[in-house]
């Protein structure tokens, strides 16, 4: 065997080049860090004219908004580590990990459980005057989803400090999670279909909407959108995460797609994995939470008062005055 010639040994080593160039990384991160502090701006805005306008402070409006509000907060506060050093990101604390990581996930859940729970009310109010005990089971359909999304919460928040706080495979902890949590967006999402597929039916749920502002073409365009987003993302985690024993799947770049949902998978950011990071969360967290925060914005009071004495006017026409009583007719007579 021939030995090295000395050109060949003053010769560098090859080096690996970023699959990104640093720009363009950087100007992504920009982007994202601008999309999520422009709806947190908006988010505070809609919650200051809660106030502006004397509306109700505590109610399924401002629910939403506070949890979007909260989301949007963590999800740029999230990005902006990307500015300097991302291995920052990637070293935290089981807790701070868990908040800014995890939680996020569970506050989509929570908002997809709040939709869920106002469009039963819809239909409670639009049944209520023909069918009134079907408001014992209000109380008890506030609990269900309150117990699930209490496990929702719990199981997020065990197995992401099982993960940072334990020698435990990570792997099998996020598999349990994952199905868990999944499997919830799964039937949250049914349940909401139900609602919109009852709503669509009742013209009493329609005349309740429109008081509200909205409409029942609107309900159902957002909740159907909702709907298949987190299912898709739901159905994909599943699917994917079943199979990454049996086979490397790069296809869709697995290893990043769950900063969100799982991301104690991947201990470093790769380049073009951060990209698909980013794409996603757009699509399947971004898209769906403006949509509810467009669905739930503050409007204007003498709008909605108007509108809603239109609305029903149009449905429940003044009835005409009575007939006057034959007596009164004679006394009036009497009086001239």
């Amino acid at each position: 065997m021939e030995a090295p010639s000395p050109m060949e040994q003053s010769l560098p080593l090859p080096t690996l080049s970023p699959a990104v160039p640093p720009y363009v990384t950087l100007g992504l991160t920009v982007v994202y860090t601008v999309f999520y502090s422009l709806l947190f701006i908006f988010i505070y805005v809609q919650l200051w004219l809660v106030l502006r306008y004397r509306h109700k402070r505590f109610s399924y409006q401002t629910v939403f908004l506070f949890l979007c509000l909260l989301w949007s907060a963590l999800r740029t506060v999230l990005f902006s580590f990307y500015f300097r050093n991302f291995i920052t990101a990637n070293t935290l604390g089981p807790f701070p990990f868990w908040l800014l990581y995890c939680f996020p996930v569970c506050l989509q859940f929570f908002t997809l459980s709040l939709m869920n729970l106002y469009l039963a009310q819809v239909i409670f109010k639009a049944k209520s005057k023909y069918a009134p005990e079907l408001l014992r089971y209000r109380l008890p359909l506030y609990l269900l989803f309150l117990c699930i999304s209490l496990l929702f919460l719990v199981v997020n928040l065990v197995c992401a400090l099982l993960v940072r706080m334990s020698s435990a495979e990570a792997h099998t902890i996020v598999l349990v999670r994952v199905t868990i949590n999944d499997t919830l967006f799964v039937l949250c999402a049914v349940s909401l279909s139900l609602c919109l597929y009852k709503i669509a039916k009742m013209s009493l749920a329609n005349i309740y909407l429109e008081s509200k502002g909205t409409s029942v073409c609107q309900v159902t365009v957002i909740g159907a959108i909702v709907i298949l987003l987190y299912t898709s993302r739901a159905c994909y985690n599943l699917v994917v995460l079943g199979l990454s024993n049996k086979s490397v799947i790069n296809s869709f770049d697995y290893d990043w797609y769950n900063v969100s949902d799982q991301a104690d998978l991947q201990s470093t950011l790769g380049d073009t994995g951060y990209i698909v990071f980013g794409v996603i969360l757009f699509v399947w967290e971004l898209l769906p939470t403006s949509l509810v925060v467009f669905f739930f914005r503050v409007r204007q009071p003498n709008l909605d008062r108007v509108r809603q004495q239109m609305t029903l006017s149009q449905w429940f026409p003044t009835p005409p005055p009575p007939h006057p009583v034959p007596s009164m007719i004679y006394r009036k007579a009497d009086e001239t």
